[in-house]
């Protein structure tokens, strides 16, 4: 959560419907930053 906050600590929308979509955009960016972050791994043999 705190990587999701140094995002950015307001929601900017005051629509209910674009504040979830700007928290799915900010959850994406993360997992994106995740998945980077994640070594492949594969067996030799």
């Amino acid at each position: 959560m705190n990587c999701v906050k140094l995002m950015g600590q307001r929601l900017m929308a005051r629509d209910y419907d674009r504040q979830v979509a700007g928290i799915q955009v900010r959850i994406a960016i993360m997992n994106r930053y995740t998945a980077l972050g994640i070594p492949i791994t594969k067996a030799v043999g």
